[in-house]
């Protein structure tokens, strides 16, 4: 769909026929934007809305200019005008004048993004430096103000971090002060609130929501979350495989999406009140082999009395010294006294804020933190109680998926290496031949061609990586799978499939799982019970549908509250 010529004045951003290439070797290209047009009017949000590969974080890279020059080929007949200045042909001095003033983004992945070797309260204080002529002293206080602003708990004393010493949540917030800390006029939002939990996520938008207002501000947001974009966009433009499929407003495209890969993006993710069977995915739309308004089967889901406990945790709990001062020390409680169980074959959600101690849970069930009280009882015997020689037997049976696969997955092996490595040195199979037929048969499993076992991580989507690393969970055929929000960063479509997968795994093998989330429509879909963590305590566990239809403690409403639903 062309902009409308005549809001020109109107506009604060134009693009126009824009076309991208990159060079695959000395005689290759592909291309990766197919001559898209697209407008974002002054003091308005735009939403950029697609699957992993669709063109739409490589469009906001080529307003910024961070496209690598040696490797991307603009077509001469691209236009990206701000302002009515043509961004494309200014030189290198000018645009970075212009960017992180007047246009800023915020990254995705702020762990890449930030420098671990300075304080964070130094790296925002850097932008108001260079770009306000600010001293030390008024940085730092500006600095100071963001932090509390974006929601950082105790600022004050956070100010001094490093990007290492805080949650993945909070990362992103210090980037997003980093973003606004020179009021810009043009905000770029690259999946800004991916990493963060609803309140906060909610917290967020209503600050770029009322920096928006207050300063005339416009905001390109792009995201995979439909149901985020359904409440703070004016107008949305739908991407796929670099061509844009749709551009309309907010209320036309969700109400009355013409293209059939929209209503497809609209009906793959999990909702608050169905819980079908198999989620639907893309291609079974694109296909004609699902129909958006023929109702699916739907999976019941709760425990039972008569179920098999496989885990029971008593009183768990951790705590972490800190550094306080030249010589002081802290404590600081980060799990205190939770108890569950968790039996055969059923799944387990926790969720909670950042912070909430959740993935400390996780991570200390697998003895990764020792634990500093309480016991956790796998078929009878104490986790926690086992020396290192006895826990080694245990180790096969439970296993972790993490957040971001190419973060766990080593980048100089190959898949096939990746995971015959867990099987030899747990001696599982006879030879490496039945290692490397068990191999094969798992990558079939997980949906992954035979080729990709001669092939690297960083060949593979997001997606396909999570399968790599569910398949190497699988090589040590564990009883229970720890889930560390391990579809939390992948758009609908592939989430879909990743959680179809895991269903699967589960009603073939009756694996039990631990499902840590911020996304309660996902927890909602594949936990049978959800415990609510909040400051490192348990203040509800109930079965999934008895605590989304009748939340008791006022934490878990404000949660269920927060939950972005579309416009």
């Amino acid at each position: 769909m062309s902009p409308n010529p005549n809001l020109n004045n109107s506009m604060l951003l134009q693009v126009r026929d824009l076309r991208i290439s990159f060079r695959v070797d000395k005689k290759n290209t592909t291309e990766a934007i197919k001559g898209i047009s697209f407008d974002v009017p002054q003091n308005a949000t735009v939403a950029l809305v697609g699957e992993s590969g669709s063109g739409k974080s490589v469009s906001s890279l080529a307003v910024m200019g961070l496209l690598p020059p040696e490797t991307t080929l603009i077509e001469p007949g691209s236009s990206v005008l701000f302002n009515g200045r043509e961004l494309l042909h200014l030189p290198i001095a000018e645009r970075r004048k212009l960017c992180g003033k007047d246009i800023a983004m915020i990254f995705q992945e702020p762990m890449s993004s930030l420098n671990p070797v300075f304080t964070v309260g130094f790296q925002i204080g850097e932008v108001l430096r260079r770009h306000m002529g600010m001293s030390k002293r008024e940085a730092r206080a500006r600095t100071l103000e963001l932090l509390e602003e974006v929601g950082i708990p105790d600022p004050a004393n956070k100010i001094d971090a490093y990007p290492s010493q805080m949650s993945g949540g909070q990362q992103q917030r210090v980037m997003i002060a980093m973003a606004i800390a020179c009021e810009p006029k043009l905000l770029i939002a690259d999946e800004p609130t991916t990493a963060l939990d609803v309140t906060i996520q909610k917290q967020i938008m209503e600050l770029i929501a009322a920096l928006q207002k207050k300063h005339r501000m416009s905001v390109l947001f792009i995201t995979h979350d439909l149901g985020l974009v359904g409440e703070i966009a004016d107008r949305v433009i739908v991407m796929r495989h670099g061509e844009v499929r749709e551009e309309g407003s907010a209320t036309q495209v969700f109400g009355a999406p013409r293209d059939a890969y929209t209503r497809a993006l609209l009906h793959c993710r999990p909702t608050l009140d169905s819980r079908p069977v198999r989620l639907p995915v893309i291609d079974d739309y694109l296909s004609g082999r699902s129909d958006p308004l023929a109702a699916l089967p739907q999976r019941a889901r709760g425990y039972a009395a008569d179920d098999e406990n496989l885990l029971v945790v008593d009183n768990l709990a951790k705590s972490f010294t800190l550094r306080e001062g030249l010589f002081g020390k802290r404590v600081f409680h980060a799990v205190k006294d939770v108890s569950f169980t968790l039996p055969r074959g059923k799944t387990l959600g926790v969720v909670g804020e950042s912070g909430s101690g959740k993935t400390t849970v996780g991570l200390t069930l697998l003895r990764l933190h020792r634990a500093t009280g309480g016991s956790a009882r796998f078929d009878g015997r104490d986790l926690f109680a086992l020396s290192d020689r006895e826990y080694a037997a245990y180790k096969r049976r439970i296993q972790i998926i993490f957040q971001n696969p190419y973060a766990s997955l080593n980048p100089r092996f190959t898949v096939g290496q990746i995971l015959l490595e867990p099987m030899r040195i747990h001696g599982i199979g006879e030879d490496d031949r039945e290692r490397t037929n068990t191999v094969h048969a798992l990558l079939e499993r997980v949906g992954l061609p035979a080729q990709a076992f001669h092939r690297y991580p960083h060949e593979f989507s997001g997606g396909q990586r999570q399968r790599i690393a569910i398949a190497r969970c699988l090589t040590m055929k564990p009883e229970i799978l720890v889930c560390d929000e391990s579809v939390s960063a992948l758009d609908v479509s592939v989430q879909a499939q990743v959680l179809n997968l895991l269903q699967d795994l589960q009603d073939e093998y009756k694996l039990s799982y631990i499902f840590i989330s911020h996304d309660l429509s996902v927890v909602r879909y594949i936990a049978d019970r959800v415990m609510v963590m909040h400051h490192g305590s348990v203040v509800e566990m109930a079965d999934s549908d008895e605590l989304y239809r009748n939340p008791q403690h006022p934490y878990t409403r404000s949660l269920l509250g927060a939950i972005p639903r579309l416009a």
